[in-house]
């Protein structure tokens, strides 16, 4: 488990990580989300003890990561792919990284043919693809069979079987009773991978929940509806907290009340409708609504950039 309390840090004047409190717990794949310059970095950076906080704490199972005995078995991290010397093959360097702790040629060789680097596995990494390097910083986060697994950017450079094959690793990983803790900025990936969001904006917790919450959150309550008498529905709708708006003749979005209880008022009245449907937020649609007031940086049309 990762657990972070009043974790702070400063750079100068530049308040990066701001009072950060949150879990992330074991058996679920817990993504971690936010604009650009919103503190993700950094806050991985404290987790795995590569920064100092200025206030607060974060401990990795229990202990704050500098101080595990044997790091690499109990927290497996995968922060910046290009962390390797270029010059050393796939094989050499993670021989490298187990004999600091006694991990030996059986484990690499496993964790090898965990991320299909078998057929390259001799070649220097200097020449790898930005896609092969990724696997092998994965091969590296998993060599000490670990508690908890911290990725960033995992699916970075991967074709779409590759984005498949880490989708499925997190989420075996995670029925294991893994702590796994990714970033992502593809929402469709993480819709599909995780259980539970983290987001961060201007360096604070915006939000916390399982995609299941968030995702009802941003929808609203909001549903579509059509109808030939769309005048009278929405007379017949003017209710407390229910809100009407139109941008067709035919067509209604409402919020505020469910589309059971509509179909319900309409059949009462004897008002017909061609369509009656809930409409669903997409995980992108969550994220932009939720960051909405915490992009840092902008296009002059105001877009996030």
């Amino acid at each position: 488990m990762i657990e972070a309390v009043g974790l702070s840090k400063r750079y100068g004047d530049k308040l990066a990580v701001d009072d950060v409190t949150f879990q992330v717990r074991p058996g679920l794949v817990t993504g971690f989300l936010g604009p650009n310059g919103a503190g993700k970095s950094t806050t991985m950076r404290l987790i795995a003890g590569l920064d100092r906080p200025s206030a607060g704490s974060v401990t990795v199972n229990g202990k704050p990561y500098a101080e595990h005995k044997s790091p690499l078995r109990e927290v497996g991290l995968l922060l910046d792919a290009k962390a390797v010397h270029t010059g050393r093959s796939a094989r050499a360097h993670l021989l490298a990284i187990g004999a600091t702790h006694g991990i030996g040629r059986e484990r690499v060789e496993e964790v090898i043919g965990m991320v299909g680097l078998q057929s390259v596995a001799r070649k220097r990494v200097g020449g790898f693809s930005l896609g092969m390097g990724q696997r092998l910083g994965i091969a590296t986060a998993l060599l000490g069979d670990p508690a908890t697994v911290i990725l960033d950017e995992p699916v970075n450079g991967l074709d779409p079987e590759g984005v498949i094959w880490v989708r499925n690793l997190v989420r075996h990983l995670a029925s294991q009773g893994k702590t796994v803790f990714l970033s992502s900025h593809l929402m469709s990936e993480m819709a599909q991978t995780a259980d539970h969001i983290i987001v961060l904006g201007r360096g604070r917790v915006i939000a916390n929940a399982s995609v299941h919450d968030i995702l009802a959150q941003a929808t609203g309550g909001s549903v579509r509806v059509r109808t030939p008498n769309a005048s009278a529905l929405r007379q017949l709708l003017e209710l407390p907290d229910v809100a009407v708006t139109s941008t067709q003749d035919d067509l209604l979005q409402v919020t505020g009340i469910a589309a059971p209880r509509i179909g319900e008022l309409a059949a009462a009245r004897g008002i017909i409708l061609h369509e009656l449907t809930p409409v669903v937020s997409s995980l992108e649609d969550a994220y932009l609504e939720l960051t909405q007031d915490d992009v840092e940086y902008r296009t002059s049309e105001g877009a996030e950039s």
